[in-house]
């Protein structure tokens, strides 16, 4: 069985058990980060020498980095809806997959820290301010690209979903104070009816 190591309300973990969902591929959860530690233990970094989650163990074989696992997971399985295989049907995935690990990730990480693990007497306004600022722009990319399509990379459902989702809900939980993104927000609720997402990613955020 496969194993996936990383706690639960990880974003970044959360994209690869609910990949693991869709595919209905059977997996063991190990929680490793975060509060629970174990991430510069001997054993993991043998794994996993970036000390980060999530690792896939599927045997002797260890994977890490959330989309490459992903893609790995769907490549495995030849589910060709999830990750397209017509090059250009696929290119379209994988530049939101690339986008969010590129552009978004670090922000909403970034909030996160600032606002979310920071007690509020000792965050900096200003800082603050110039986050939500920067979130506001990239989220403005999503929802113009949900203005021309049902999901980020077309009209069906895909990982380019699976990646930016679990990062946009923590996102839209802590900038109660932004601006209205209807087409994201359409796009969020049509997610939200998934039984899978709602267990897997909708996790309180901490």
């Amino acid at each position: 069985m496969l194993k996936v190591w990383g706690r639960k309300n990880s974003s970044n973990v959360k994209k690869v058990l609910w990949c693991l969902k869709e595919l209905n591929v059977p997996y063991e959860q190990i929680d490793v980060g975060g509060p629970f530690g174990g991430l510069t233990d001997t054993h993991y970094l043998a794994m996993n020498p970036n000390a980060s989650i999530p690792t896939l163990q599927e045997d002797d074989f260890y994977l890490w980095e959330s989309n490459t696992i992903i893609r790995y997971l769907c490549s495995k399985q030849e589910d060709y809806t999830l990750y397209p295989i017509d090059p250009k049907q696929r290119a379209s995935v994988e530049k939101w997959m690339d986008w969010s690990n590129g552009s978004l990730f670090s922000p909403i990480q970034q909030m996160m820290i600032m606002i979310v693990r920071t007690p509020k007497e000792k965050q900096d306004p200003q800082q603050v301010q110039a986050l939500k600022e920067k979130l506001n722009k990239l989220i403005k990319i999503a929802d113009d690209q949900l203005a021309k399509t049902s999901y980020f990379a077309g009209n069906h459902f895909s990982l380019a979903d699976i990646a930016i989702a679990p990062l946009v809900y923590p996102w839209l939980e802590v900038c109660k104070d932004r601006p209205s993104f209807p087409h994201l927000e359409r796009w969020f609720a049509q997610l939200s009816e998934r039984t899978i997402f709602r267990d897997i990613v909708l996790l309180p955020v901490s």
